[in-house]
């Protein structure tokens, strides 16, 4: 049987439609495989992503029963025990716990004798530091006309002999951006040479101003502040100091400077006198952590264990480490009893610093010696330093910076702490302030690394307001702490509704983070650091940890 041939045009008509079919199969076949593929991937996926979820929902739920437990548990009764201890130590040891004495060597033995019995790995990490104490500090007007101006000595300074250096004051100028004396043209104008600069807080370091100074032929420096109060500073190590220098008041200033203005040719002539008496002293901060958890998810938690040398340093910071210490003991007690310690999802470790109070030393010492892989693996380090004053606030810190105030916001995960710390303490009634992460304690050198921070704070030399004194009771006009590095920092200077507060928050932070670290981010993924490192020899750069290394100004 024959068949008609069909026309071109049917043909190629045809052919199209053909192709068109062959095309439309073609790609239907991958499309269909790879719907299929999809459907069979997803099905396989859902399993693994919901039992993902559910061991996230696991961890939360554990975190949740465990931050109960030891919320219950962790009192201030109990921490008040290590207060005591703490005392007993200081009076045993001339009056106070200072880093490198007695009284802080028996601090640390005590600590980390409790931590090893209560099962931790404990460690006492042993450093060099400088140890400095002041001699002297004193500046007096010999002429036109003598009279004593208060004078604080900027730690770390170069000594004057005893019985001072006599020399003429020199007035740096202001320039127009308010800053005075931290490049070398601030003094091209004026004779320096064997003469005592007097230079305007602002702009840069001490460090730098009394560096730049004495490359102008001064002999010493005297910094006067640029807002009211006496100027409390450092020069941040040794190593920056080149000539004397101590800081005065702005009024103090602008008189002197005055005066050195009229004074024509005779102008102004001051003894000054600092003296620092500087040693290498060796000592330790105790390290404890848990012997389970993931230590590539660390959590870790600290306070400094160091007074000053003035008195027994209860508040500062014999509140913050006994906290530290009895949430550690409660924790460990929940282990033993099976319940949850040795099955935690993550390691906990805990610090008592040494040599806070002269600049941060033990947390620096530490971080600095941290590998870039090991400070990746801390998830989030809080810090808790003065969680008992006597006439309180309660203050976390600013992670997120909605304050908009100082230094600007920790590194990614510190707005999670904030908030954390900030809810908690709402359901014991107290509403929280934000305090700035101004480089007052050890959280600089974890925050400089780009590790999560936060922490608590009740209140230091600052003076109470009015309206917090209707948030938190109180005497407003008056210091949080009017014992503040003082011999009266004893144990009659706690508030203990704070200290139970702030007690409660470290016990309800350590159960919830132990198991779940969920809201922050990944160590792997934070960059290398989140601020700028100190300039050896420079004090600190001006970002480094804030105004502040410690109790002292740095700029």
């Amino acid at each position: 049987m024959s068949v008609p041939l069909r026309s071109a045009s049917c043909l190629r008509a045809f052919r199209r439609r053909s192709v068109a079919a062959l095309a439309a199969t073609a790609l239907a076949t991958p499309l269909a495989l790879a719907s299929a593929t999809t459907e069979a991937a997803a099905a396989h996926a859902s399993p693994a992503r919901d039992s993902a979820a559910a061991q996230a929902g696991k961890r939360v739920q554990e975190g949740d029963k465990l931050a109960r437990k030891l919320v219950r548990r962790t009192t201030a009764k109990g921490a008040a025990r290590h207060l005591k201890a703490l005392s007993a130590i200081a009076g045993a040891s001339d009056g106070h716990r200072g880093a490198g004495s007695r009284g802080h060597d028996r601090s640390a033995a005590y600590a980390g004798a409790l931590l090893k019995a209560a099962g931790y790995k404990v460690s006492f990490q042993k450093f060099d530091f400088t140890y400095r104490e002041t001699l002297a500090e004193k500046l007096t007007v010999l002429s036109p006309e003598q009279r004593d101006v208060p004078l604080t000595l900027m730690t770390y300074t170069k000594s004057t002999p005893e019985g001072g250096i006599e020399a003429p004051v020199a007035v740096v100028p202001v320039d127009a951006d308010g800053s005075s004396g931290c490049e070398a043209g601030d003094y091209a104008g004026g004779a320096y040479q064997g003469r005592i600069a007097l230079i305007k807080r602002g702009g840069c370091s001490f460090a730098q101003k009394q560096a730049v100074a004495a490359d102008a032929g001064a002999v010493g420096a005297v910094v006067y502040n640029n807002e009211e109060g006496a100027l409390n500073g450092t020069l941040g190590d040794p190593d920056a100091a080149r000539i004397p220098t101590g800081g005065i008041t702005r009024a103090d200033g602008e008189a002197l400077a005055e005066q050195a203005g009229k004074g024509g040719s005779l102008g102004v002539t001051v003894n000054l006198e600092v003296r620092e008496h500087q040693e290498v002293r060796t000592t330790h901060n105790v390290l404890a952590e848990t012997r389970g958890g993931d230590p590539d998810n660390t959590v870790m938690l600290g306070a400094h264990l160091d007074s000053v040398p003035e008195g027994p340093g209860i508040n500062d910071n014999g509140s913050g480490s006994a906290g530290i210490l009895e949430t550690a003991l409660r924790l460990a007690e929940a282990g033993h009893k099976g319940e949850h310690t040795s099955k935690h999802a993550n390691k906990v470790r805990f610090a008592l610093w040494s040599a806070e109070e002269l600049g941060l030393l033990g947390a620096e010492h530490y971080v600095a010696r941290l590998p870039a892989a090991e400070r990746k693996k801390i998830a989030l380090y809080l810090n808790f330093d003065m969680i008992a004053s006597p006439n309180f606030g309660i203050f976390a810190y600013d992670g997120d910076d909605s304050d908009g105030t100082g230094s600007g916001p920790g590194p990614e995960g510190s707005a999670a702490l904030e908030k954390d710390l900030v809810d908690f303490m709402a359901t014991r009634g107290l509403e929280t302030r934000g305090k700035d992460f101004d480089g007052r304690s050890d959280y600089g050198p974890f925050i400089e690394a780009g590790i999560p921070a936060g922490g608590t704070f009740t209140g230091a030399e600052g003076v109470k307001t009015a309206e917090q004194q209707k948030l938190w009771g109180g005497t407003a006009g008056e210091a949080y702490d009017s014992c503040y590095h003082q011999s009266c920092d004893t144990v009659k200077n706690v508030d203990m509704r704070a200290f139970d507060a702030n007690v409660k928050a470290i016990a309800n932070a350590v159960g919830h983070y132990a198991w779940d670290t969920g809201a922050l981010p990944d160590g792997a993924d934070r960059p290398a650091a989140g601020r700028p490192a100190p300039a050896k020899g420079t004090g600190s750069s001006p970002s480094a940890y804030g105004p502040y290394k410690g109790a002292h100004l740095l700029r």
